[in-house]
């Protein structure tokens, strides 16, 4: 990540949807480093006691026809979401403080992109992230996830006041963040130059804001953006995290 923002301190000469997309970057690795924090607690055995799950076999097989995870892995995912909701908090929900915990070592501080995901993740908006809400926003990382759910997601981590519409100040925003995330430092002039062109480019129709059909319109013509919203391990999670298997309790069913 670094790399890529020393040539964007340094040049102007990386193209709007390289920068846009090393924006998105920071994001998906938190996804990515999340379900790696899952796989090590589960690694490490499971402590989530005796409480009986709010979730059972009918539930993933549901879950399993409306995702592209198969009930073997919801069921694995479930174990190791209950082992993480009840790090500090006994309730089999992800507080943020949680998250922080989890991916920080620590509840404390504040962290743009760790809060885009949780945001996301909290589809229902009410502070917490239940495992239906975990598993429908890890989803959209799945390699089967259609194209349409993906770039309809990617749109939403820009859209930090949730106008429905990306906004200058909001492109900046993010920017500064990664910059800071990278201890890099650029002057003011070069950020407006970033902003600007990014509107330039991608703000077909010249309103001053971009909208979903602008988006749809860029990403369509700059499909790499969408190159990091895919995680190609969760196409087999049990693959990827052999001790799945050896910890789940169904037999696995075909989604």
């Amino acid at each position: 990540m670094d790399s890529t923002w020393d040539s964007l301190a340094s040049s102007n000469s990386m193209k709007m949807e390289e920068k846009l997309c090393a924006v998105l970057l920071p994001i998906v690795l938190i996804v990515d480093a999340l379900v790696h924090v899952f796989a090590c607690c589960f690694d490490r055995g499971d402590s989530t006691g005796r409480k009986k799950p709010r979730y059972g076999f009918k539930d993933f097989v549901r879950l399993s026809q409306e995702t592209e995870f198969t009930v073997n892995e919801l069921e694995a995912l479930n174990v190791l979401f209950r082992k993480l909701s009840r790090s500090i908090v006994d309730d089999d929900l992800i507080h943020k403080e949680e998250l922080q915990l989890a991916l920080f070592k620590s509840n404390f501080g504040e962290n743009l992109f760790l809060d885009r995901v949780f945001d996301l993740f909290d589809q229902k908006r009410n502070g917490v992230i239940d495992f239906e809400e975990f598993v429908r926003s890890l989803n959209v990382f799945h390699p089967l996830t259609p194209l349409e759910v993906k770039l309809e997601f990617s749109f939403k981590l820009y859209d930090l006041r949730q106008t429905g519409f990306i906004e200058r100040e909001e492109v900046k925003q993010m920017v500064v963040a990664i910059l800071r995330e990278s201890n890099l430092d650029v002057s003011d002039e070069m950020l407006q130059n970033i902003t600007d062109r990014a509107f330039l480019e991608v703000d077909s129709d010249g309103d001053g804001k971009i909208n979903k059909k602008d988006w749809k319109d860029f990403v369509t013509l700059n499909p790499s953006l969408l190159t990091h919203m895919t995680l190609p391990y969760l196409r087999n999670v049990t693959a990827a995290f052999p001790s799945f298997v050896f910890n789940t309790e169904v037999e696995d069913t075909e989604s």
